[in-house]
């Protein structure tokens, strides 16, 4: 997302001829390694940089706008009280200092839990405009802070930059890539499974590679696509390394250096299972059939919008139907190549109506207004 939201809003900062600079305000250190510019840095959020008038305080004085993309779906009730704290904190100091703040496209919500609705709605209903990236967010926007400035949008990652491989696809064997989420997988092991999935995650992930090496004709390539070295909890490389040893078939692709390398090789897939919405938006953004493992609503919302009705949802779908249903997909893959690719055209409108906000933003930062 980070890299992405940075074409977009470098590319409409050039259109008007200026020459931008980025800080990137993220809670993990070293957020943007992969990115080789000097015209980025970098900025940890952690308790004592809240804390010190040196710190967070003072790097957004430094900004002539905030664009906050809230991890794209992160303010929510549902990851806890810290990461809420986090980002809500932030929105309030920003607009404290008077920095036009622009929620980025995003899911808004769920806000299931009273204790956190009150602080929700006066962080969105004081920020300059909050871009939704589903009807779904826009409808809880206006539910909960109607006086906010709300706009419906489409997820920022469809405009990930990418080398494009899908000439490589059609070879003698299937090539499946097989996104494990390491969140998803270590709730379903641990028997936690906090976000309520009817599924089994963890034996519907080593069923389906069971039945892919068991085939002749196809090859699954595990593919990692979130990296979080001090969360292990939510890394996918760890379990894709257990899944490789289990598995020795199946192709343990090398950590990509950055997310459009990885959105690069999965363009190269002839078909694509994937427990992290990015990785479903980076096959959907590039031809590749995709079926998404939904753990919130923020898939259907999403992929509803742009009718892309192939998935697996929270609740309503047991562990050997869902298992059915992805050979069935595989089977059918061109049929789900030709939709993605419908569902991406429609991306492209609420693509634009994001840029046009963010060059009324610029344009009012530059003069002053």
């Amino acid at each position: 997302m980070t890299l992405a939201n940075l074409a977009i809003a470098r590319q409409v900062a050039e259109d008007l001829d200026l020459e931008p600079e980025f800080m990137i305000l993220g809670m993990r250190e070293g957020e943007i390694s992969y990115l080789n510019d000097p015209r980025v840095t970098d900025f940890t959020i952690d308790t004592r940089s809240l804390l010190s008038p040196s710190g967070f305080w003072s790097a957004i004085g430094d900004q002539d706008c905030v664009l906050d993309i809230g991890a794209g779906d992160s303010f929510a009730d549902i990851y806890g009280p810290r990461r809420f704290a986090f980002l809500w904190l932030t929105k309030m100091m920003t607009i404290a200092r008077r920095i036009p703040l622009l929620l980025s496209p995003q899911t808004i919500g769920p806000f299931t839990k009273p204790a956190y609705r009150p602080f929700a709605k006066v962080a969105l209903s004081r920020a300059d405009t909050v871009v939704a990236r589903d009807q779904l967010s826009l409808d809880v926007l206006r539910q909960l802070a109607p006086t906010a400035k709300g706009l419906l949008s489409v997820d920022v990652a469809f405009a990930l930059p990418y080398v494009d491989r899908s000439a490589e696809r059609g070879g003698a064997k299937v090539r499946v890539g097989v996104n494990v989420s390491g969140l998803l997988f270590n709730e379903a092991d641990s028997g936690r499974n906090r976000f309520g999935l009817e599924v089994h995650y963890a034996e519907l992930m080593r069923r389906l590679l069971r039945d892919i090496e068991a085939r002749p004709d196809m090859e699954a390539h595990l593919i990692t696509h979130a990296t979080h070295p001090h969360i292990l909890w939510d890394d996918d490389r760890s379990v894709a390394d257990k899944l490789a040893e289990e598995f020795p078939s199946a192709v343990r692709v090398a950590d990509f250096a950055g997310p459009s390398e990885a959105k690069s090789y999965i363009s190269a897939m002839d078909f694509l299972i994937a427990g992290r919405m990015h990785a479903c938006i980076a096959a959907l953004s590039s031809g590749t059939p995709v079926v998404p493992v939904a753990y919130s609503r923020k898939f259907s919302g999403l992929f509803g919008m742009l009718g892309y009705g192939w998935m697996i949802p929270v609740t309503g779908t047991s562990t050997d139907e869902a298992l059915v249903y992805l050979h069935d997909c595989i089977a059918r893959r061109d049929l789900l190549a030709r939709d993605s690719l419908e569902s991406f055209e429609k991306a492209r409108g609420p693509l634009g109506v994001y840029a046009d906000r963010l060059r009324d933003l610029f344009s009012a930062s530059v003069s002053g207004a």
